[in-house]
């Protein structure tokens, strides 16, 4: 069972910690917060959630169902817009990855970073660009608690140099775009001046989804499955599962085989030499295996001749006993369903929507009972768009583009009588 003994025990990954801040390198007057105790738990969380298949699909799942049918960019009617700056704008930027690669980032931390990168004059937006968060970290925050800026690096990397980070200033969380209109002297500051405050063009932009208690890096609810045991317990039953199949030999067939046939077959083909009959024996027997066992002898009939001994009992030449098993492993299936339905529901997904349940045991897996359930999925997505919509707001609103709103349309699916297999909801498009 040894490997049942490698499953890393992970319901302390979350754990409380007391944060040190550690002196950024190249930069020992500036601190930053680790994440985590030793700075490296968004990789944790990230081979963690890849290492099991039904949490892998579950994130994978969260990702597809809150990009819905992709971002657009809709003018004053809800239509998409013709305006040539935004569509210039959507095509450069990569409107769609970026979005996908901001979405997955919050599906796995709660928590995506973008940089915004203006004209040399300052007047324009012109890209947005992901950056991972795993590989951000964020400055100590000041005294008015407000943190100033994001270090971008490898940080699984030893030995960090001051080139190999990025550090990056960071506009406030709670009104980026009126904290780039004051620096970009559109909005008077809080001396009642309106001036350009800093020659930089590029800024980071932190989304974070509210979670309790975490001053900096968010806590996601999904950790449960991590601190309440489920994770563990399922890649415990996994294991033991695989243990068990590669420690168990499994054997259909018994064959007995009488003494005297032995005797029979040496004395009928005339063997002598001792060394000729173990050969002969040992071939006789590997042919009533490749007969027993052969796949291409199914069907055929297999003739042996038995004798009646003078108490009257019958003594066969080769006997082949059947032996029924259960399938191995097979007793651990209700296990890792439960354990999967406890998964999926850590991870606020429907296990019939991603196949967590196999086979007979699934219920409610009718049609309408997953439409339904997708789109209560969908609609569950309006929080996490409001706020992964925030960057794009902000190039709308500081780009000047009047009517130009962006949106997620959900994909709602239809029923067989509207004889389409889904269509398009966009949430600001008006109505007839």
């Amino acid at each position: 069972m040894a490997a049942v003994e490698t499953v890393e025990d992970t319901t302390g990954i979350f754990d409380d910690y007391r944060m040190q801040y550690r002196p950024v390198p190249g930069r020992p007057k500036e601190l930053y917060a680790p994440w985590g105790a030793d700075n490296h738990l968004p990789f944790k969380i990230r081979d963690l959630v890849g290492s099991d298949e039904v949490t892998a699909q579950n994130k994978f799942f969260n990702v597809l169902a809150c990009y819905g049918a992709g971002p657009v960019l809709n003018g004053a009617d809800g239509q998409p817009t013709t305006l040539p700056d935004a569509l210039r704008f959507k095509r450069r930027t990569g409107l769609g990855t970026f979005f996908l690669e901001q979405i997955t980032d919050m599906k796995y931390y709660f928590m995506s970073v973008c940089v915004v990168i203006l004209s040399r004059d300052g007047t324009q937006i012109n890209r947005l660009v992901h950056k991972d968060a795993c590989f951000c970290r964020l400055a100590k925050a000041d005294k008015a608690g407000r943190i100033n800026y994001v270090y971008y690096a490898n940080w699984k990397k030893g030995n960090l140099q001051k080139d190999d980070i990025e550090r990056i200033p960071l506009l406030r969380e709670d009104d980026p775009i009126g904290d780039l209109m004051v620096k970009m002297g559109r909005e008077p500051g809080q001396d009642g001046r309106c001036a350009v405050r800093t020659p930089l063009r590029k800024f980071a932009v932190l989304l974070r989804f509210p979670t309790v208690g975490c001053q900096y890096y968010p806590t996601p609810y999904y950790a449960a499955m991590f601190r309440g045991g489920s994770y563990f317990e399922k890649r415990l039953i996994s294991a033991a599962k695989i243990a068990k199949i590669r420690n168990h030999a499994s054997v259909k067939y018994q064959v007995e085989v009488e003494n005297k046939y032995w005797q029979k077959i040496i004395s009928e083909e005339r063997i002598t030499d001792p060394l000729k009959i173990k050969e002969r024996i040992k071939k006789e027997k590997e042919n009533i295996r490749d007969f027993v066992a052969g796949v291409h002898n199914s069907g055929k009939a297999w003739i042996t001749g038995y004798y009646v001994d003078p108490l009257g009992h019958e003594v066969r030449d080769i006997r082949v006993n059947n032996i029924e098993g259960s399938k191995e492993g097979g007793d651990y299936a209700d296990d890792i369903n439960v354990a999967a339905n406890t998964l999926c529901y850590a991870d606020n997904t429907h296990p019939n929507l991603v196949g967590a349940v196999p086979g007979k045991s699934q219920s409610n897996n009718s049609g309408s009972d997953k439409r339904e359930l997708f789109t209560m999925k969908q609609a569950l997505e309006t929080a996490f768009h409001d706020l992964l919509l925030r960057p794009v707001e902000m190039v709308c609103e500081f780009n000047g583009w009047q009517g130009v709103t962006p949106a997620v349309p959900m994909i709602m699916l239809t029923t067989l009588d509207e004889h389409k297999d889904a269509k398009r909801i966009n949430p600001n498009q008006q109505e007839p």
